[in-house]
């Protein structure tokens, strides 16, 4: 089991060799296993490796085997494990000539052998593979060259079958690309064309797209995985247990998103998921409760706006995956039971338009990114609750379907668990996250923005239940799928303290710059806020890129595919008149100003306690310094490695030296004193300040972090606040003060300490 890790993105740019060059830093730092993205060869000019092509290597663009050799000797010579992210789920077919597979398949159709390796819906578009590329030109533009063997539509070509010399001919079916929200007839990764899902559930499939990671442990170069969207899977239970036969039992996490209140299945053969359940949890109990009452709210409770995303995002761009699901439905629901027989007298057959909207709303009503029956029928009766209150008119439709999903005999069932997640990943974390923008720091991946605090009982309760139940689970701030960076959330939950400067600024903000969504133009300004740098030259346009991005996303003014060119200029010229515009700038360095402080303290606090909970702490690539990036692609930024280590050794002044401190305290303790971390034992405080401590004892560790510091401050600071410490003097090894129970001395500047008892 891994201490901790510290996640490294791969690519061309950062390869395994300099990878492996970097390793003695992160040894330095404290960390114990090395945490990979994706290896095995992606699509040409990937930068994040989700999109494989090829199961049988290592990227050579990454470093290839050589590459894995080298950073694997490097580990070992150093005492460091390594982790890898895999992606079992689906892979890349943007450029078909790479993917074996997928050429085999467009070239031989049904008769493929790779034709059972990809989940197609034959009876869909006369038995083609339905490919969604064309533009506005349509075939006009296509070519089909014989002598080459491919048929060209600009810079795709896809493989002429043999013998043959026409489109028409074609195992696959070349379609407008709007067809891709109600006729595709391929499973994807939620809606994106270009990852198609895989059938791991099939025996070879399995074996041939996981032998070079069988390889990998057997001959030792890698300690653990971490299993990428397991939801996408047919049955991730069983995929699992086939992955802990095909690699001795190693250590596996799983990205599986858990819903406020819900727990990972005990049978999964896995240590836990990969942290946003503690994120989500650490951002809450350093978030001042009372500015729930103060906020604004939103026009739409956050309930009606998630319903609202998701039921746009499945009559849209998740069409096809309504309609796939309906055609696998028995036909006792469509007809009420064979020839009728289970028909009441009055009641009339269902349609397959009654179905697919009755899908529908249930997708849209499901509680949970998926469940997997028998496990989990609750979120299925939940859901149908739901969907009969709002839509009533469904509820023949919905009765019918509920007694099938809750069979877990029928195929459907999988097929709807899988809408389920995208459906989830789509509307909510891709859409909702970018409308309901009352506090930004609380949407987050796996969190829920109308769970707006957690108290400190609450808090304990969760830390304890994790530390029996899944103990080396990942801990995690950043990931490369976070809306925002740690430090960036941390000077916004700063504002939750300052409810009546924040609604005021914002107010002149939209005078002076307005934008003609109030809701977007929060989470603009909270972004610019929250990631302000005077010394970023590049801060500009990483926010016009961040920009473009997130209204896009929401969908609600402007979109990917039809873009409103004047909402869009106003949100572009307000981030210019940041920079630009005096009344602005001065508005915004004001906010800036107010949460710098307050807001590196809640990024210590929210550092050391997610380092020192129970469980396998994560630090993303770069995060042990400030970590104010923005959504991805912004989040995979060369990282200066060179700086850091000079940093770290003191070379080198930085102004978040004092989170660097922290990092290092934690990580180099849990590894060289593992004995201190086995437990969880909450510890109370009593002063006029002890609302503003928050402290627990891991068997000999101990973490002390500060709660709403401008609250602290306007109370005058920790005076006479003591600590119910166990008996002795304890010192702080991040910062070398001592108490026997006074906060004070050891929290007085810092704001965070992790004592151990002075031997």
């Amino acid at each position: 089991m891994p201490v901790s890790t510290y996640r490294l993105q791969i690519r061309e740019s950062f390869d395994l060799f300099e990878a492996a060059r970097r390793l003695p830093y992160l040894h330095e730092l404290g960390v114990d296993w090395v945490y990979l993205s994706p290896l095995l060869e992606a699509e040409p000019g990937s930068d994040h490796g989700y999109d494989v092509v090829s199961h049988a290597r290592i990227d050579p663009v990454r470093g290839g085997r050589e590459g894995l050799d080298a950073l694997s000797a490097e580990a070992r010579r150093l005492g460091l494990g390594v982790l890898v992210d895999i992606v079992p789920n689906h892979v890349g077919v943007q450029t078909p000539k790479v993917n074996a597979w997928w050429w085999d398949l467009l070239t031989h159709g049904r008769d493929s052998r790779c034709a059972e390796a990809f989940d197609v819906d034959w009876d869909v578009a006369g038995g083609k593979v339905r490919l969604p590329v064309l533009g506005d030109d349509g075939t006009d533009a296509v070519e089909v060259d014989v002598d080459a063997g491919v048929v060209r539509y600009h810079e795709h070509a896809w493989p002429l079958a043999p013998g043959t010399t026409s489109l028409e001919e074609q195992h696959y079916e070349l379609a407008h690309w709007t067809t891709a929200d109600h006729g595709l007839n391929y499973r994807r990764f939620f809606a994106v064309n270009t990852l198609a899902g895989i059938r791991v559930e099939v025996p070879w499939v399995f074996e041939e797209s996981h032998a070079e990671i069988r390889r990998w442990f057997d001959e030792g170069l890698v300690d653990g995985l971490r299993v990428d969207h397991p939801d996408g899977l047919r049955e991730p239970g069983p995929y699992l247990d086939d992955l802990a036969r095909l690699i001795g039992g190693a250590y596996v996490l799983v990205e599986k998103i858990l819903e406020p209140g819900e727990v990972l299945p005990a049978s999964w053969a896995t240590a836990g998921t990969t942290g946003y359940d503690v994120l989500g949890q650490v951002d809450r109990v350093l978030t001042d409760p009372a500015a729930e009452a103060v906020l604004p709210l939103s026009e739409l409770t956050y309930a009606d706006v998630v319903h609202t995303a998701k039921r746009s995002i499945v009559d849209g761009m998740l069409g096809s995956e309504v309609r796939r699901t309906v055609r696998e439905l028995p036909a006792s629901v469509l007809d009420g039971g064979a020839d009728g027989a289970d028909l009441t007298p009055g009641e009339a057959a269902i349609d397959a338009e009654a179905l697919e909207d009755a899908v529908a709303e249930l997708a849209t009503c499901f509680p949970v990114y998926r469940s997997y029956v028998p496990e989990g029928r609750e979120h299925l009766e939940h859901a149908a609750a739901e969907a009969r209150r709002r839509r009533p008119e469904l509820a023949p439709s919905i009765d019918h379907l509920v007694t099938v999903l809750g069979d877990p005999a029928e195929p459907a069932v999988r097929r709807f668990e899988q809408l389920t997640g995208a459906t989830m990943a789509k509307g909510v974390e891709d859409t909702t996250f970018y409308r309901y923008n009352r506090l930004t720091s609380l949407n987050e991946v796996g969190g829920d923005p109308s769970h707006f605090s957690l108290t400190v009982e609450g808090f304990h309760d969760a830390m304890a239940r994790r530390q029996a139940e899944r103990p080396h689970a990942m801990t995690t701030l950043s990931t490369h799928d976070t809306k925002r960076g740690e430090d960036v959330r941390a000077r916004i939950t700063a504002l939750a303290e300052q409810p009546q400067l924040w609604t005021e600024a914002f107010e002149r903000l939209q005078d002076a710059a307005p934008v003609p969504s109030r809701a977007f133009a929060a989470l603009l300004w909270q972004a610019v806020v929250g990631a302000w740098d005077d010394d970023d030259p590049d801060l500009r346009d990483r926010l016009h890129a961040y920009a473009e991005k997130a209204m896009r996303e929401a969908g609600d003014h402007t979109t990917w595919t039809s873009p409103d060119e004047a909402f869009e200029a106003t949100v572009h010229a307000a981030v210019d008149a940041a920079f630009d515009d005096e009344a602005v700038a001065a508005v915004v360095a004001g906010l800036v100003g107010a949460v710098a402080g307050p807001g590196a303290v809640n990024a210590l606090s929210a550092k050391l306690l997610s380092l020192t909970v129970p469980g396998v702490p994560d630090v993303y690539q770069g995060s042990e310094l400030g970590e104010f990036s923005l959504v991805d692609p912004d989040n995979r930024r060369r990282v200066d490695f060179d700086r850091l280590a000079a940093v770290l050794r003191g070379d080198e002044p930085h102004p978040y030296l004092p989170k660097l401190r922290v990092t290092a305290a934690a990580l180099r303790l849990r590894r060289d004193r593992p004995e201190l971390f086995t437990g969880y034992t909450p510890l109370t405080a009593e002063g006029p300040a002890a609302d503003h401590v928050l402290a627990f004892d891991r068997g000999g560790a101990i973490t002390v972090v500060t709660r709403l510091p401008i609250g602290l401050d306007a109370a005058g600071g920790w005076g006479e606040t003591r600590l119910a410490l166990p008996d002795g003097t304890w010192r702080d090894v991040v910062h070398g003060g001592t108490t026997d129970g006074p906060l004070e001395p050891v929290l007085g500047a810092a704001g965070v300490a992790l004592l151990v008892r002075e031997d």
